[in-house]
């Protein structure tokens, strides 16, 4: 169109280039503000050059305070603002002071206005600097990083043009040095073992830790160094503002009473960050809280600040004791200690006053729709949204008082969320008692209500919380600057989810009562609870979360990723043992002593420093019925008639002589002999054994779901129950263990040699010990051919 050609002219006439200005052109937005700053610049100026245009052009895309927009415009139409260096200054001033008036003498001594560099203290800056490294420049001629003596003149002379600065080095280093040989033009040989830059960058989700407490750097399974979750979340490596500083946040809103509320809230926090972990205590945490765990203790101890475990205890109809035990439990156990724990409850006297005051500044207001009225997001408009603030004040003290019934009134707010719900609820009436204040209360607040202010409560820097709750943000700010209490700053991170599961409430409750599951805490879970009693170590989980990173993107990752992290850990935690899973008996008829001998076996074989345990061997043992074949098949390297087989750890090697089977044909016992194995000729494979061993349960667990997505209606039509894999637990109730196990405790783990990683069970008693299998061995497919 004629307008669209008239702007885009206008643009490339202020030095846009054709390209830049068409691009500018599709946000309507950014051409509005671009046109408003030229027509207000040509107030001040006969012409715009290109140089000025770019400035001009850099600041509408970059300034977030946009009444600023005339001020800054005015000192760049002007010429007393000409360089990006003062531009950058500028728009860091304008949003680090964000309330009016702007102090113009600090303003321009922040960005140099005035402030005039000749050429002779350029000369002067780069002698000095020259002179500083001229032994070294001499040595390394042209290879030495010139960049470095760039920027050791611009500290001095910050105002200076770069251009001048860079001009001036390049003349004294040509006068310095002479002019470059052939010798100065060949690339210098890269360090032996040295990777370009580009190879060492790790991947998004190799952020992988040792442990949590790790202050170096842990390694990947690909081998590259990467960052401990400390490291990830330690000062500038997120991008979070310092504690105080809330106000240089996108999207935060200053009112006039923000630079007070927050000078108070820098005094209360003595400058330190402070966040919480504020989950609902109806519920049991699943791998996906560790993440949030992790973040918001993890953000904490990062930066030396502190975190308070907050129980959102608004609900009293679906709270339990359970709960709250369990969700401190499971903190505790990934290994962060609250500061202080707290619960929204604490709190309701001050909401209540709170919500008082909402109503009297008419920010809020008693309506009678139904719930069901109001859910969605096209309901009627509320008929009572415009009464009297009296009639509402004397309504919600009524509510109180229990004069009303349940779901004839609510208290709403006034504001339109991001997501366009209109009014959201802010108290509604419930007779039901309350876990911890019991009947004193019938009205209680919701989550949009109490979340913000229980963070301005407690001084919260940082509210960290999953994406889903981005479209809360506004509501958040609203509501704190509606009241003139401190807000703090809003952060969302991505939610962590898994394949292979399902973690709502509702339906893991679903799976409890239809008898797939036994429990919270069963493990073919990914409830905290289920992991533990798996055996998953905290360590593990802990890494995990540092592995996919402190991403703000929402990811679902495949449960083998978690696995892999189990085994790393479980590889130099897990002491070694023998156990037997399908027992059979084996004689050796030539056993070399007349009684049981004693073998010394390392707990961790790559390292024999870290002790080991008593091993009984006896003529009769009892290895794995897949460890023996009377028909020798190509490739299989263990026992048959023909093959003979090593015994690890005790430095024999058995032959077969003969098969005792029972009427069905079964075979039930093998007669061996057995050679030292420095006399033998050397076998194909190793196997364990046990003998003189205690008979263990064993629950060996496969995947819940046979799909990624059990909960996706056009991957499993019949929904997630149907999906259930019905063979995702096998008991072996009568496996044969080495007798070493015998005095361990619940969740004490071990590595079955060559079988994979097992911890036990709560079930187990002095009677017999109960291991559940963590994870299979990381092995090759072929190793146990």
């Amino acid at each position: 169109s004629l307008k669209m050609a008239d702007t885009l002219d206008l643009f490339v006439s202020v030095g846009l280039s054709e390209q830049k200005a068409k691009e500018t052109l599709k946000n309507e937005t950014l051409t509005s503000e671009l046109k408003n700053i030229i027509n207000e610049a040509r107030k001040h100026c006969s012409a715009i050059d290109k140089s000025m245009g770019v400035l001009l052009y850099g600041m509408a895309t970059r300034l977030k305070s946009k009444g600023r927009a005339n001020f800054l415009t005015e000192y760049i139409a002007t010429k007393k603002i000409t360089t990006e260096l003062q531009l950058q200054s500028a728009l860091d001033y304008v949003k680090s002071h964000p309330v009016d008036p702007v102090d113009v003498a600090a303003f321009e001594e922040a960005c140099g206005v005035g402030v005039v560099v000749t050429p002779e203290q350029i000369e002067e800056a780069v002698e000095e600097v020259i002179h500083q490294y001229k032994d070294d420049l001499v040595q390394k001629r042209y290879h030495f990083n010139i960049g470095m003596l760039m920027g050791k003149a611009r500290s001095k002379l910050k105002w200076a043009d770069g251009k001048a600065i860079k001009n001036e080095i390049d003349m004294q280093v040509l006068d310095l040095l002479g002019p470059k040989t052939e010798a100065d033009k060949e690339k210098p040989a890269k360090a032996k073992g040295a990777k370009s830059g580009k190879d060492n960058v790790p991947k998004k989700l190799a952020n992988m830790v040792n442990a949590i407490e790790d202050e170096g750097s842990g390694v990947s399974m690909n081998g590259e160094e990467t960052r401990s979750l400390m490291e990830q979340l330690r000062g500038h490596a997120v991008n979070f503002h310092k504690p105080g500083e809330n106000y240089k946040t996108e999207a935060y809103v200053v009112t006039p009473m923000t630079m007070k509320l927050l000078q108070e809230h820098l005094k209360a926090v003595d400058g330190k960050v402070w966040t919480r972990f504020p989950p609902e205590p109806n519920g049991i945490l699943h791998i996906g809280h560790a993440k949030a765990i992790n973040f918001n203790f993890g953000y904490a101890r990062a930066n030396g600040g502190l975190c308070y475990l907050r129980y959102d205890d608004t609900n009293p109809e679906k709270e339990e004791e359970k709960y709250f035990t369990g969700i401190r439990e499971m903190v505790e156990w990934l290994g962060y200690k609250p500061w202080k724990i707290t619960h929204s409850s604490d709190y309701f006297h001050e909401l209540h006053a709170l919500a008082v005051e909402l109503i009297k500044r008419d920010q809020a207001y008693v309506c009678h729709q139904k719930l069901e009225e109001i859910r969605g997001h096209n309901p009627p408009p509320s008929p009572w949204r415009n009464r009297p603030i009296q009639e509402s004040l004397r309504l919600f003290e009524d509510m109180r008082k229990g004069k009303i019934a349940e779901g004839e009134a609510t208290v709403r707010m006034k504001h339109v969320m991001e997501d366009g719900k209109v009014d959201p609820v802010a108290y509604r009436i419930k007779f039901t008692p309350h876990h911890r204040t019991g009947d004193e209360w019938c009205i209680y607040p919701t989550y949009d209500f109490t979340h913000c202010l229980c963070d301005s409560l407690e001084n919260i820097t940082h509210s960290l919380c999953t994406k889903e709750f981005q479209a809360r943000r506004s509501s958040y700010y609203w509501l704190c600057n509606a009241l003139d209490v401190y807000c703090p700053v809003q952060w969302e991170y991505g939610r962590l989810n898994l394949y292979y599961t399902v973690v709502s409430k509702r339906k893991i409750v679903k799976l409890i009562t239809e008898g797939i599951v036994r429990d919270w805490d069963d493990p073919r879970l990914f409830t905290l609870t289920a992991l533990r009693r798996r055996g998953f170590p905290p360590e593990a989980i802990n890494n995990f979360c540092a592995k996919v990173g402190v991403t703000m993107a929402q990811v679902t990752i495949d449960p083998n990723m978690l696995e892999s992290c189990v085994r790393d850990e479980l590889n130099v935690t897990a002491p070694r043992t023998m156990a037997v899973l399908e027992p059979l008996k084996v004689t050796i008829t030539n056993f070399p002593s007349d009684k049981a001998m004693d073998i010394d076996v390392p707990d961790f074989p790559a390292d024999p420093s870290k002790g080991s345990h008593k091993v009984t061997f006896a003529s009769t043992i009892y290895i794995e019925r897949t460890d023996f074949k009377e028909n020798m098949e190509k490739g299989y390297r263990r026992l048959t008639p023909d093959q003979s087989v090593g015994l690890r750890h005790a430095g024999y090697v058995i032959m077969l002589e003969s098969v005792v089977k029972d009427n069905k044909g079964e075979v039930t016992e093998l007669k061996v002999r057995c050679l030292r194995a420095e006399v033998a000729e050397k076998p194909k494979a190793f196997i364990h054994w046990v003998s003189e061993p205690v008979s263990c349960e064993i629950r060996l667990y496969e995947r819940l779901f046979k799909h990624k997505t059990p909960e996706d209606p056009e991957v499993v039509p019949g929904g997630f129950l149907t999906d259930c894999n019905k063979d995702s637990l096998t008991v072996i109730p009568a496996a044969l263990l080495d007798a070493s196990v015998k005095g361990a405790k619940v969740y004490d783990k071990f590595q079955f040699e060559r079988i994979g990683y097992f911890s036990i069970d709560p079930d187990s008693n002095s009677d017999k010990l109960v291991f559940n299998r963590t994870v299979n061995l990381k092995e090759d497919a072929g190793k146990n051919v």
